[in-house]
């Protein structure tokens, strides 16, 4: 079974929060550990001003409670 071993993550724009500039963050794929080693999984490539720089960081992902909904929710809300 593969399981998800780190989330991809890059800077995207900056915003403002009391007065400091703040980068924004967006998910663009994961790296997978798979029976035959490391899989990176590109989901999407950012389109930024300026171009995007190439560089990303490697994040253990988030348990699944922390995205909102607690663990045994998750099923029961999918509508099919």
């Amino acid at each position: 079974m593969s399981k998800t071993t780190y989330e991809v993550v890059t800077v995207v724009g900056q915003y403002q929060k009391e007065g400091q500039t703040k980068n924004r963050y967006q998910r663009i794929g994961s790296v997978i550990d798979t029976k035959n080693g490391l899989m990176l999984k590109l989901d999407n490539i950012p389109v930024i001003e300026g171009g995007w720089s190439g560089w990303a960081f490697l994040n253990v992902p988030k348990p699944r409670e922390y995205q909102g909904l607690p663990k045994d929710d998750l099923d029961e809300n999918i509508p099919f």
